[in-house]
């Protein structure tokens, strides 16, 4: 078996994200929950330190939500996910904050959030409709948008990743970022529900992840959850060292960004057995899609709806792309930092509700096999030459140029022609306009093609690990800001 393998389908049936951690300790005390490397705790300790906190948490706060201790986080997460498996064992719900924000940021969303649910009362029992975490999106407008869940969202995730991903879902999970980004929460729950535990690494090290994943046995980790950046250092690493492959890793899950798939290969012969998982969707809606990666896919093809996910298309006419309104389990339950002053539809316009359809204003089609294509985002899209243009089309053609580890697509405003297209890249190798202007012409219709082309040193990231496309914009719009780009 892989390191710390369940075996599918044997797992009881749990109501709360908590609910497995007495299963565990009861029936498998001994086997590792937790290893950061440092602190290695089995599920029988991890269960005893966790109910015991959550003892003190009833009787000192009563309302219903509670901080997660984030100060140790950029060096140690397992005070952090101790913290927020307390608070959730107690029946409250558990806030996790970025320990990036500025003082000011903070200051704002702890009162917002106070403002918004300070004044409920915790229950006296958790169950499955029953909040249990508030998360925070990057904030790419005005501030973070806290989103809050209940148990069965999560519980609905974890047991669709495990009923659609294989046996590789039910192994030692490797966790290798922060769990102030909810990816990586979700990865490490993952880890706990199926009872294989987590290997933890809070600050990302492409090194200390392969040889995590290189060890034999109880010491490694049979899956991994990660985003695109981290996947390529890993390769880019492996490969100046000529590692040998890992055959024993079972799956690779990738969420967070679009994966550069003209990359798959290598990966697969980094890890020859894994089955290799690209997820869509967001923070308010959880999975929506799935695929399994390969090269030969589309880009912008981003797999089947999950069995528990419905998808419609809102479009202006049959067969045309459209709004992605879905419907499941998984969404979220509520936005809790609106101002007083304004009402969901007026502070957080990129969300619509429909009943109990729900959309983050993504423009996609399915195609008659049910594959989900994703155009963009609603609020990126370009009108240029009086034709739609959505940036992550041409951004996704550019980073799988081989000199190109990432881009950023950008509209200036052009009289005649709308708006001029413009990349802005990072790039790995020396490589010309005229090239990547080749590049395009093989892959996209005239129109699509960037006009101009800007090289960028400091390539900056959200706190999820996305580029961020708003700081990047600032930088080729606002000429009196300091700029780190290059006209190519």
């Amino acid at each position: 078996m892989a390191p710390g393998s369940r075996l599918i389908g044997l797992n009881p049936t749990f109501d709360t994200v908590h609910a497995p951690l007495a299963h565990w300790a009861a029936t498998t005390p001994h086997a590792i929950a937790i290893d950061d490397g440092v602190t290695r705790l089995d599920f029988a300790e991890l269960f005893q330190r966790v109910t015991a906190r959550a003892a003190i948490l009833k009787q000192s706060h009563p309302a219903a939500v509670c901080w997660v201790d984030d100060a140790a986080e950029a060096d140690n997460a397992v005070p952090l996910l101790l913290s927020f498996l307390s608070i959730i064992c107690a029946n409250r719900t558990a806030a996790v904050s970025d320990p990036d924000w500025p003082p000011s940021v903070r200051e704002q969303i702890f009162a917002r959030v106070a403002a918004g649910v300070g004044a409920e009362a915790a229950p006296d029992v958790a169950t499955a409709s029953t909040p249990f975490y508030i998360g925070f999106t990057s904030g790419s407008s005005g501030l973070p948008k806290g989103f809050r869940r209940n148990h069965g969202s999560w519980t609905s995730s974890f047991d669709i990743s495990l009923e659609s991903f294989g046996a590789g879902a039910g192994t030692t999970m490797l966790v290798p970022g922060r769990l102030s980004h909810s990816t990586f929460l979700f990865g490490a729950l993952l880890g706990l529900w199926s009872g294989a535990g987590i290997r933890l690494q809070s600050r990302f090290s492409p090194t200390a992840a392969l040889d995590t994943l290189a060890r034999k046995g109880d010491e490694g980790a049979g899956a991994m959850v990660a985003v695109p950046s981290q996947l390529i250092l890993m390769l880019d690493l492996a490969q100046r060292r000529a590692l040998p492959p890992m055959p024993d890793v079972q799956l690779l899950m990738i969420g967070g960004a679009p994966w550069t798939r003209a990359r798959t290969p290598e990966l697969q012969a980094l890890f020859p057995r894994a089955r290799i998982i690209e997820f869509y969707g967001a923070s308010e809606t959880s999975f929506i899609a799935w695929t399994d990666s390969d090269s030969a896919l589309p880009d912008h093809v981003v797999g089947k709806p999950f069995s528990n996910v419905d998808v419609r298309i809102d479009a202006a006419e049959p067969n045309t792309p459209g709004l992605i309104y879905v419907r499941s389990p998984m969404v979220f339950k509520d936005y809790v930092t609106l101002s007083a002053q304004n009402s969901e539809q007026s502070d957080q316009p990129a969300l619509l509700r429909d009943g109990d359809w729900l959309s983050v204003r993504d423009v996609g089609h399915l195609d008659e096999q049910g594959r989900l294509h994703l155009l963009g985002r609603q609020q990126r899209m370009l009108l240029a030459q009086g034709k739609n243009l959505f940036p992550e089309e041409v951004e996704g053609v550019l980073a799988a140029h081989p000199a190109v580890d990432a881009a950023s697509v950008q509209g200036l405003p052009d009289a005649v022609r709308g708006v001029q297209v413009a990349a802005l890249l990072k790039i790995n190798q020396a490589v010309s306009a005229d090239a990547l202007n080749a590049w395009c012409r093989e892959r996209l219709e005239a129109y699509k093609i960037p006009r101009r082309f800007y090289l960028c040193d400091d390539w900056p990231l959200t706190p999820s690990g996305k580029s961020d496309h708003k700081q990047l914009a600032l930088r080729l719009t606002a000429p009196d800001s300091p700029s780190s780009l290059r006209p190519l």
